[in-house]
């Protein structure tokens, strides 16, 4: 029996267990399981791989996505460049075994706006500075998008919410949610934007799945913007990560 699974903290809002489990009783895949592990920390990582031997692959969601790559053998390319994970790959060939990163993000998040942003230099608005935004950042830049963040921690390169008026708006016609404000069980939250700001002319993408229609999407919505669920980027996101558990060149 392969073993697949989902590490994190907390996991009460995540859907892959149930998207997994129905995937192979649809597709009638017998030898697979897929089970969720809520770690408190990485310190108890390795015990987890040690202690799960048919464990081959794992999804890594908050608060996870950029300290994993501390605990790794190898990451590709991209998800060097991107600096965050959402995907592992446990190899164990000969006695030895061998943990390799990934970013299968990328895949979700450009599958989601594409259809609405098939040519683009516009600009994006990133909330959110952790490891999805660092997905979405490298994912729409290379689609083309200007890209600005912003954050509770002004810095230097990263906006503070007090930035964001009337005057900077009318210049973005994309705005990112990658934080988890809006998330099942605290689900009143979103980002701390003057909504008022927002019209027709603006597109908002949570990456919050759980509700499907967040806050931040239902404000957005009734002022007229076009708006992104998280479920697409998810679905996107969990066949890829299938694809490369699966392929043996990788």
């Amino acid at each position: 029996m392969r073993k697949f699974g989902l590490i994190g903290y907390p996991l009460g809002h995540s859907f892959s267990q149930k998207y997994f489990t129905s995937k192979f009783a649809e597709e009638h895949i017998f030898d697979c399981s897929y089970e969720n592990f809520p770690l408190t920390s990485l310190d108890n990582f390795h015990d987890l791989i040690s202690n799960n031997p048919d464990l081959c692959g794992l999804n890594v969601t908050i608060p996870y996505k950029t300290e994993i790559l501390r605990h790794v053998d190898a990451a590709d390319q991209v998800t060097g460049e991107i600096g965050a994970a959402n995907l592992l790959k446990i190899r164990r060939e000969d006695g030895k075994m061998r943990i390799i990163a990934y970013n299968s993000d990328v895949v979700g998040i450009r599958d989601s706006v594409i259809s609405l942003f098939p040519e683009t230099h516009e600009t994006a608005l990133i909330i959110g500075t952790g490891g999805s935004s660092k997905a979405v950042s490298w994912t729409l830049r290379n689609l083309g998008f200007r890209v600005l963040i912003v954050s509770r921690n002004k810095k230097e390169d990263i906006l503070g919410y007090e930035d964001i008026n009337a005057h900077l708006l009318k210049n973005i016609r994309l705005i990112v949610n990658t934080t988890p404000l809006g998330m099942f069980p605290k689900t009143e939250g979103k980002p701390d934007l003057d909504y008022n700001l927002l019209d027709e002319r603006h597109t908002l993408f949570d990456l919050v799945y759980n509700p499907e229609f967040t806050s931040f999407l239902k404000m957005g919505k009734e002022r007229g913007c076009k708006i992104i669920t998280g479920l697409k980027m998810l679905y996107s996101q969990a066949e890829r990560s299938w694809e490369i558990w699966n392929d043996e060149k990788l």
